[in-house]
């Protein structure tokens, strides 16, 4: 219980102080995007924006959160659903037919590989009464994320006068998903098969509309859109040496070499650096115990990511409990290990007793067991 609320607390500490901004010249980096952001997801930090917070249509990579939704509720059970003609739509398709059943996770996969306007009303209405019952399911989760300039219609990202999000709002989805195992697997894979329930052993292959994951090999996911209105746009992450970015750009003509420039820029500013505290052994005076002492030692290491050459200028803070009472468990913690860059908490490990040790089993009281103990210390 002791452990779950210092890790709680440190948690807590943690997501107030590690979101900042890095300002950037733009100067550095030119992108053709009217709206840009790339975003560490480690730690929050956005290390370049352009029009970050302007509100614009977002089109297909909205669905990236209907995707989301329906492997969300798939790890629940994967739902099948039945196709019908209420799901049809306009633009990029899977090509469903009323009468197709397929999962869940199947429809994600015709989102994330072709973009398809179908799948995406077919999970919105299997998962809602309606588009718009729908829509108030994303704007919940949106909010949850912290999308605040994000305002859902549609789920499949066609074209809508009150449809629109940021450029900073979207790595934020982008970051989120990612941290989902399933949308992280589909999200990158150049293709994908999909099984039909119905018609029976109907296999269709549907190929990854994200260029990225062939010419860029960081890439590790990401959707693309575009609509007239919207222009082209494109949500993608990538991962390099431990560090994993997400770059956002809305209306951007060139928006495949934008995201290439944005992540070679980052990985070329960050680096993911370890912290070993496994040659921490400090002793811990135990009450009443049928041992004195216990050794506090490192539950495990940790890491933080930073401007490269920056590792020495942070700080390292130990903080252990002055004594503790028996009985104790292997693995109980007693103290932590803080990392501090900038005045920010950048990593938290934790310190645990090394052995356990039962009740010191004595006709004394629990009260002179106390004074025994404060005795010892004084002699």
């Amino acid at each position: 219980m002791k452990k779950k609320l210092l890790c709680l607390i440190f948690l807590f500490v943690f997501i107030l102080s590690d979101v900042s901004i890095i300002d950037t010249c733009a100067s550095e980096l030119a992108v053709s995007a009217e709206c840009a952001v790339l975003m560490c997801v480690d730690n929050g930090e956005i290390l370049y924006a352009k029009n970050a917070d302007l509100r614009r249509p977002m089109a297909s990579t909205t669905k990236i959160m209907t995707s989301l939704l329906a492997l969300e509720a798939a790890q629940y059970g994967n739902k099948q659903v039945t196709v019908t003609e209420k799901m049809y739509a306009e633009g990029s398709s899977m090509y469903l037919k009323a009468g197709d059943i397929l999962t869940l996770k199947d429809l994600a996969a015709g989102m994330m590989m072709v973009s398809g306007n179908d799948s995406a009303n077919a999970v919105a209405l299997s998962l809602a009464d309606s588009l718009e019952a729908f829509a108030k399911i994303m704007n919940e989760k949106a909010r949850e994320i912290g999308m605040n300039d994000t305002s859902f219609v549609t789920p499949s990202g066609l074209d809508d006068e009150n449809h629109y999000s940021t450029a900073h709002d979207m790595a934020l989805l982008m970051s989120y998903a990612m941290k989902n195992a399933d949308f992280a697997e589909l999200t990158g894979k150049k293709q994908e098969q999909v099984r039909f329930i119905n018609p029976k052993n109907q296999i269709k292959t549907y190929s990854n509309h994200n260029k990225l994951l062939k010419t860029y090999k960081y890439c590790i996911g990401g959707k693309t859109g575009f609509t007239k209105i919207a222009g082209r746009c494109l949500v993608s992450c990538a991962q390099k040496s431990g560090v994993t970015l997400v770059a956002v750009t809305l209306n951007a003509p060139d928006d495949w070499n934008d995201h290439k420039s944005m992540y070679d820029y980052g990985f070329g500013f960050l680096e993911s650096v370890s912290f070993e505290d496994f040659d921490i052994t400090i002793p811990i005076d135990v009450v009443g115990g049928c041992e004195n002492i216990v050794n506090a030692v490192a539950e495990n290491s940790s890491r933080a990511v930073l401007p490269k050459n920056e590792k020495e200028k942070v700080e390292r803070t130990v903080k252990l409990v002055p004594f503790i009472y028996a009985p104790v468990t292997a693995g109980d913690t007693v103290g932590s290990v803080t990392y501090m860059y900038n005045d920010e908490i950048i990593a938290v490990n934790y310190l645990v007793a090394d052995k356990s040790c039962e009740y010191m089993e004595v006709e004394k009281s629990f009260f002179e067991s106390i004074a025994d103990f404060f005795k010892g210390l004084f002699t």
